[in-house]
């Protein structure tokens, strides 16, 4: 009896010894470096946070894609009107300011429910409303066809402005809109007293006064930021994307923001036509727009992230 149970003992122990161990699949690694879009989505504009959520607009019909950082997920929030959505930028209160592109028009959105809150009719005339930029006191739109910023009053109650309460501010002083796409990406400047915009065909960076709309050129050392596109400000560095050139300058500012230099430029082999950016903790979002491929409705598309430092 005990050579046999021990006999069975030691029989245990080797099936139990050379069994082939079961292994749980591999967990998605979080903060994925690319984050794939719908195809044919046509991407342009990003907006992130508050928290790792960022939002996508479509140049193809408007709608707006939600993604979560943290996993590469995401979903349709937000039914476009069959217009465009370009760039846009998220508050606090859970709402995306749109900007409408050729309909000449911008609009807030809930990113909650996906309703459009407030609809804002800027200008009938040929035109492309490409950026925005909220303020403590006002949402501001460029207008790269025409040498105008629209302004959208903020109230601190978070209050939306009926549209007779819009403003058309023209841009005077140093500013030369030019042929080709004009202004485009707006940011605010380092002391918040002013506002930046580049212009996408000269590579002009300009300061803009909020009240009057005169411009002057941001001093960058001989400095251009040919096929500037979207604008990001971290307290004195601004990220300008140069969509064609498929990088992104990195400006140090002056708190004025009259004075500049490049310091250094980001690039990818991801990056195809990347034209928006945003941050969230140490990295910087970019959607590719992918202008030079020809759109279908296989066509990927996808979002690049890159070290901001």
């Amino acid at each position: 009896m005990f050579r046999l149970a021990r006999s069975s003992l030691v029989i245990a122990i080797a099936a139990a010894v050379f069994a082939p161990v079961a292994t749980a699949a591999p967990a998605e690694k979080p903060f994925p470096a690319t984050i794939d879009l719908p195809n044919g989505f046509l991407p342009e504009g990003i907006a992130v946070g508050p928290g790792p959520t960022a939002w996508f607009g479509s140049r193809a019909d408007g709608d707006v894609y939600e993604v979560n950082l943290r996993t590469g997920r995401g979903q349709i929030v937000s039914q476009g009107p069959g217009t465009p959505s370009v760039g846009l930028k998220s508050d606090r209160r859970g709402r995306l300011f749109i900007a409408g592109g050729p309909a000449g028009d911008g609009r807030v959105v809930s990113s909650h429910s996906g309703e459009i809150l407030a609809s804002y009719q800027f200008t009938t005339d040929p035109s492309f409303v490409n950026d925005v930029v909220l303020t403590r006191s006002a949402a501001w739109f460029t207008d790269s066809f025409n040498a105008q910023l629209y302004k959208v009053p903020r109230s601190r109650s978070g209050s939306l402005p009926d549209p007779g309460a819009v403003v058309t501010v023209p841009l005077g002083g140093d500013w030369d809109q030019g042929t080709g796409f004009g202004a485009n990406g707006i940011t605010a400047t380092p002391d918040h007293r002013a506002l930046l915009v580049v212009h996408s065909t000269s590579g002009l960076l300009y300061r803009v006064d909020r009240r009057t709309g005169d411009a002057s050129v941001v001093d960058l050392g001989g400095a251009l930021l040919t096929a500037g596109d979207g604008l990001l400000l971290v307290r004195r560095t601004l990220y300008a994307v140069q969509n064609q050139l498929n990088q992104v300058a990195v400006v140090s500012l002056n708190r004025a923001g009259t004075q500049g230099r490049v310091v250094r430029t980001i690039t990818s082999a991801d990056f195809d036509i990347p034209t928006t950016v945003a941050r969230f903790g140490r990295w910087l979002y970019l959607p590719n727009a992918r202008f030079n491929t020809p759109p279908t409705p296989d066509t990927p598309y996808w979002v690049t992230r890159v070290p901001a430092r």
